[in-house]
């Protein structure tokens, strides 16, 4: 496993100098932006740069605007702008009034690309996508636009026309001039608005030519005041074209930009494009399958803010791209639920335990601990009678080596908060499978531990009372992709990497009684097997439904 260290933020290390006095921003309020594309859920790869964003603003009293980069129509929808919202605030992270979308700033961007035409900077080109891939040189070989030297009347014109929709998709572009023999490719007259005959989520039908993300941010961030644009790694070599934006448009303000390594987790795919393929063909259960790597599946899975930002914040800031272990998300949550969920107990595969020696027809009451690691929690009641359910695998019918658990005249055990018992026998069907466990009780015994002060050798085993006990389903989730890199070259390739048993769903659970009313948001510690939560769709009285969040023990540790 890789190493999991906390490191240095060298973002925080340029702020300090950029605000210290004589610094280019000394005096001003550090003010950062996250800029999503609404076109699918935020995943945790998302959520790293936008704990990146608000973290800052929050570590310098400054402000963080969240912008929909909703300047491409395709596939954008005020679906996932309402998802965003609720991932980010489910976080904990708040904008304030400082909401807006880079679609409000569309005639803006318009008139500063209309300025750059009369600066002589900027030119429509009437290249083919087809020509402009095959003039775009190579490293030793310049670009080239037979249109660059148009008259910047004659753009002007030209423009306006596309603006007005006239002409069909890809006929023209508008190209920035810069420098056609650039080493840089981003630089080489990079397209900086396109057409698009396509309906816009929020514009309607008021536009057909959209600006490139390359131009519409540096303005849009110029616009807002954002002092220092955070973004990922991929954009480094984009900056020289961020910045040459910022300075030949009349824009009040220039930011700076700030690159990270974006965040890769093992098992794990992070492209939205595959994603929504998973889920248009349905190998998974929506974007908020607890499988997914979106922030909503992960709620639904029953992982916490708490969890989520604690592992993005131990993950730490680096310059260079790095995999962190699906290993050390899982032991974030159990970190924080090993210390919040409440403790109860469950069976996922019943079997009957008869006490033969406790008087028919009597139950009781008796009283444990929610979390023995908060005892502000307090305590809860359970019922207790000769019938109870206990696991499948806390009983054999001959013993194997170093078992503990129930077989015929084995070891005392002693059941969870309850009495010491020894099993005596069992039944079986006319095949031969056991249907019950037979075993006689230490009366003496009440809460675990015998009067006599003898020693216990066998095993404490969770059960629940037959009497009382509510059926649940379980679903038990592992990891989506068996492989540690899936194949991302292609959809089949990724799809002979997924795991088939990725989902395994127990029926006939059951579950003490105080959880019949359970619904999400909500954890348990199901004693013994894991950390469980309601599922936030399928959970409801009379139809228990849980989904396990994570085992209790894993062989991960952070620094090994």
């Amino acid at each position: 496993m890789a190493e999991i260290t906390e490191s240095k933020n060298f973002i925080h290390t340029f702020i300090d100098e950029d605000i210290a006095e004589g610094g280019q921003y000394a005096g001003r309020t550090v003010h950062t932006r996250f800029p999503p594309e609404p076109n699918g859920y935020l995943h945790i790869g998302h959520c790293k740069a936008l704990t990146i964003d608000f973290g800052t603003a929050e570590k310098y009293g400054g402000i963080c605007n969240l912008r929909m980069d909703d300047t491409n129509p395709t596939k954008e929808d005020v679906e996932f702008v309402d998802a965003i919202k609720e991932d980010i605030r489910w976080l904990g992270f708040d904008w304030g009034e400082n909401f807006f979308y880079g679609s409000d700033y569309f005639e803006k961007d318009y008139e500063f690309a209309v300025e750059l035409i009369k600066k002589g900077l900027a030119y429509v080109c009437q290249l083919t996508p087809e020509q402009f891939k095959e003039y775009r040189g190579d490293v030793n070989t310049p670009a080239i636009s037979p249109y660059r030297d148009r008259p910047i009347e004659e753009s002007l014109d030209l423009f306006e026309r596309m603006r007005n929709g006239e002409f069909e998709d890809n006929a023209m572009t508008l190209r920035a001039k810069i420098d056609l023999a650039s080493g840089n490719f981003n630089m080489r007259d990079p397209v900086i608005y396109r057409i698009r005959h396509m309906h816009h989520h929020r514009q309607g039908d008021k536009w057909c030519i959209y600006p490139m993300y390359d131009f519409a941010h540096p303005i849009q961030d110029a616009l807002e005041g954002i002092t220092h644009s955070l973004c990922s790694l991929e954009f480094e070599n984009h900056r020289p074209l961020y910045n040459w934006v910022v300075e030949n448009v009349s824009v009040p303000s220039k930011p700076r930009q700030i690159e990270f390594a974006r965040l890769g987790i093992d098992h794990t795919v992070l492209s939205k494009r595959y994603l929504r393929a998973l889920v248009e063909e349905k190998y998974v259960d929506g974007w908020d399958d607890p499988r997914m790597p979106t922030l909503c599946g992960l709620r639904r899975r029953g992982f916490t803010p708490a969890s989520i930002r604690n592992f993005c914040e131990r993950v730490g800031v680096a310059k260079s791209p790095n995999t962190i272990p699906l290993a050390f998300l899982d032991f974030c949550l159990r970190e924080d639920l090993n210390e919040t969920a409440q403790r109860v107990m469950a069976v996922l595969k019943p079997i009957k335990l008869t006490i033969t020696n406790y008087p028919e027809g009597q139950s009781e009451k008796l009283i444990v601990e929610n979390n023995p690691s908060r005892p502000e929690d307090g305590t809860r009641e359970v019922t207790f009678s000769g019938h109870l359910w206990i696991e499948a695998d806390d009983f054999l019918t001959a013993p194997v080596p170093k078992y503990k658990r129930l077989y015929p005249n084995g070891l005392e055990c002693r059941l969870k908060g309850a009495y010491l018992i020894t099993c005596t026998g069992y039944n079986t069907d006319e095949n031969g499978n056991v249907t019950e466990v037979l075993a006689t009780y230490d009366p003496e015994s009440r809460g675990g531990d015998p009067a006599d002060g003898r020693k216990v050798k066998g095993a404490t085993i969770h059960w629940v009372d037959a009497e009382t006990a509510v059926d649940a389903e379980v679903r038990l989730y592992e990891n989506l992709f068996n492989a540690v890199s899936p194949d991302t070259s292609s959809m089949e390739a990724l799809l002979g990497d997924m795991n088939p048993n990725s989902l395994e769903v127990l029926t006939g659970c059951k579950v003490e009684a105080s959880l019949a009313d359970a619904k999400a948001p909500a954890s348990y510690q199901f004693m013994r097997l894991g950390y469980f939560c309601p599922d936030s769709r399928d959970c409801a009285p009379g139809h228990l439904v849980f989904n396990r969040s994570v085992s209790l023990k894993d062989s991960f540790k952070p620094g090994k």
